[in-house]
């Protein structure tokens, strides 16, 4: 469907769409530059495919991506980091901000901002030969994609203290097991099972999904009474749509709803 081309150069980022299903393939195991300007223009792109939830996948062998290209951030002067950094921030942005639900497909490493990556995504699907990790501090940095907070907010305090502060590498059965993956499949079948999952998402009612998705996002930083507020305006925002209409005529009618 699309992708982040520059002239004749073969796209590191690509976006097709299957369906209701928009997928995003990653082509490059670590993140240049290059790499996240493509991430931000693909993942802006993806409101214009109509698509109801999206996939992240890698075309990578062995890996799902390792992190930032430390290569090129080996020749980068403090000046050309600190611009890179903000290249880097409106990507990880841009797939946390997809207007979409998003589930991320792991296969062997998710390392650093590759993790980060997934953790942007509301979903992470893992086969079992992923093994993720946010190795930052073995490097001199620190998580840089989100990693610092949302792990925690995926995975308790504890937990995200022992990755980040000992950037250890964590296989998938523990990653399950810890709550850094929402869902283990047979080596070979993330992405299967990744876009299954989406589709079983986008066979609800866009605007069910969506409201449930925001109320989910924005409750997370507030007490209890802030956010059964939030819930109630998500219902009520759902409940005069023509969906709720259409949902509750299906099922009186014992039929398969048809979402506008």
């Amino acid at each position: 469907m699309a992708d982040a081309r520059r002239g004749d150069q073969p796209a590191d980022v690509e976006l097709s769409g299957h369906g209701p299903i928009a997928e995003i393939r990653l082509n490059r195991r670590a993140i240049s530059t290059a790499m996240a300007e493509q991430l931000t223009t693909v993942a802006a792109a993806v409101d214009a495919t109509r698509a109801r939830a999206v996939v992240l996948t890698s075309s990578a062998p062995d890996a799902f991506c390792v992190g930032a290209d430390l290569k090129e951030r080996h020749t980068l002067t403090d000046a050309e980091f600190m611009t890179q950094r903000l290249v880097f921030r409106r990507a990880f942005t841009a797939i946390r901000e997809m207007p979409v639900p998003s589930v991320a497909a792991l296969h062997g490493y998710a390392l650093g901002g590759g993790f980060e990556l997934a953790l942007n995504c509301d979903l992470i699907v893992a086969d079992e030969t992923a093994v993720v990790g946010l190795p930052e501090v073995t490097v001199g940095i620190v998580p840089g994609g989100g990693g610092t907070q949302l792990l925690p907010r995926r995975a308790g305090y504890g937990i995200a203290a022992d990755l980040i502060l000992t950037g250890r590498h964590v296989p998938a059965a523990e990653a399950l097991r810890l709550g850094l993956v929402d869902r283990l499949v047979p080596a070979g079948d993330a992405r299967t099972a990744a876009t299954e999952l989406a589709e079983r998402i986008a066979a609800n009612s866009p605007v069910a999904v969506a409201n449930a998705r925001n109320a989910l996002r924005r409750g997370l930083d507030v007490d209890l009474p802030a956010g059964l507020d939030i819930e109630d305006s998500a219902w009520r925002a759902t409940v005069f749509s023509e969906d709720r209409r259409e949902g509750v005529r299906a099922f009186v009618a014992k039929r398969k709803p048809h979402w506008r």
